[in-house]
């Protein structure tokens, strides 16, 4: 890759490294605060998959669901703040191409998500020790869910033109597909119907594809959630990278 694509790349993870406490601390006490609420409520009254401890159950959901809202908003939240402060035509103008565009923010979103996931995991542990069933499932899972959202903070900052249309896309989009995607629950809990409408949610195939490299349980045979992922990941980056070559809302 070109010094322009490691320099920009730098910049965006150095833009979460400068603001730690907001793009990484806040987002684990969030994060652990629910665990603290759902398990105190929930541990000693719920098992999940026969014999798996509520609490087992939950963090892996936890950890996922925070990397993929946090690589969501890593690039989806600097590329509104370019656009809005005019200092997009900055990169604009420099010799990038629109590949080397895309990958600078969309593994700078994956790096965020790792860190914010492992920093999540490490605060658990001590409340929660986890089993650990496949180390590669949870590396698999943990890159590619990144991704996904990363590139899909790409596409919403493209579109976005203002920071309340960024709020509505997170708001309406993916909050409410991270929280019903199974992971303060099992689907297999649900009513029929809503099984097989919690199987449209790409986020849940994130969620527990990811769960099992933890607990070796899951809904969905983990090879098909891992399919289903990265077959979003390859479609959502083909629409990205068709958006930017024709400089959609990027290029006026």
């Amino acid at each position: 890759m070109s010094r322009g694509f490691r320099t920009l790349f730098y910049k965006e993870i150095l833009r979460f490294h400068k603001v730690v406490l907001q793009t990484v601390v806040a987002p684990a006490i969030t994060t652990l605060l629910y665990l603290l609420v759902f398990s105190h409520a929930l541990d000693r009254h719920v098992t999940v998959f026969g014999d798996i401890a509520y609490n087992t159950f939950l963090v892996p959901g936890l950890v996922m669901m925070t990397m993929v809202q946090n690589a969501f908003a890593n690039s989806s939240s600097s590329l509104i703040q370019s656009k809005v402060t005019g200092n997009i035509v900055f990169i604009l103008l420099t010799p990038l191409s629109y590949t080397e565009f895309y990958l600078a923010f969309m593994l700078a979103s994956v790096t965020r998500g790792l860190v914010v996931g492992l920093v999540v995991y490490l605060c658990a542990m001590p409340f929660v020790p986890l089993p650990l069933h496949s180390a590669a499932t949870i590396i698999a899972f943990a890159l590619a869910s990144s991704a996904v959202l990363g590139t899909l903070g790409v596409i919403a900052g493209i579109w976005a033109e203002k920071f309340d249309q960024l709020a509505g896309f997170q708001n309406f989009i993916i909050l409410p597909l991270s929280f019903l995607s199974g992971v303060f629950y099992s689907i297999a809990s649900l009513p029929e119907f809503w099984q097989h409408i919690s199987r449209l949610n790409p986020f849940f195939y994130m969620i527990d594809g990811f769960r099992y490299g933890f607990i070796g349980r899951s809904d969905i045979d983990p090879g098909v959630s891992l399919a289903v992922v990265v077959a979003t990941f390859l479609l959502l980056s083909s629409l990205t990278l068709a958006l930017l070559k024709r400089g959609y809302r990027l290029r006026n």
